[in-house]
């Protein structure tokens, strides 16, 4: 199983990056799709997730309205569009895989992924 994330970089606040990831090992339009992020000394964070079909998106409270996750199940392809990002933004994010469904507690979406790739970095300048 590989769950090659890429897109990273450095960005100006206020500015948008688009990570991609590239999924393979298993049938990924049987997983739920998710990006986690993991910044220096803080807790691995669930950013968004998307549902097998992709009809069904979550995303975290700090990230609603700025970022967008899509997927593309025949080109085993996941994609998280951040928009408006903030110096707060930068982490390691990682791409996950659940199956069979995205799944949260308290409104938080849970680190309980079946597949998690290495990540990319985002760096956002003040």
């Amino acid at each position: 199983v590989q769950l090659q994330a890429s897109g990273g970089g450095l960005v100006q606040a206020g500015g948008s990056l688009r990570l991609s990831c590239a999924a393979s090992g298993f049938t990924m339009e049987n997983y739920a799709m998710g990006w986690f992020r993991q910044a220096p000394g803080k807790e691995r964070q669930g950013v968004a997730c998307i549902s097998t079909s992709g009809r069904f998106t979550y995303f975290a409270e700090s990230v609603k309205g700025r970022f967008t996750i899509s997927r593309d199940n025949a080109k085993n392809m996941v994609y998280l569009e951040m928009n408006s990002l903030k110096p707060e933004d930068a982490a390691v994010y990682q791409c996950t895989a659940r199956y069979p469904g995205c799944t949260f507690k308290g409104g938080i979406i849970v680190d309980d992924v079946d597949y998690r790739g290495q990540g990319t970095q985002v760096t956002v300048s003040s």
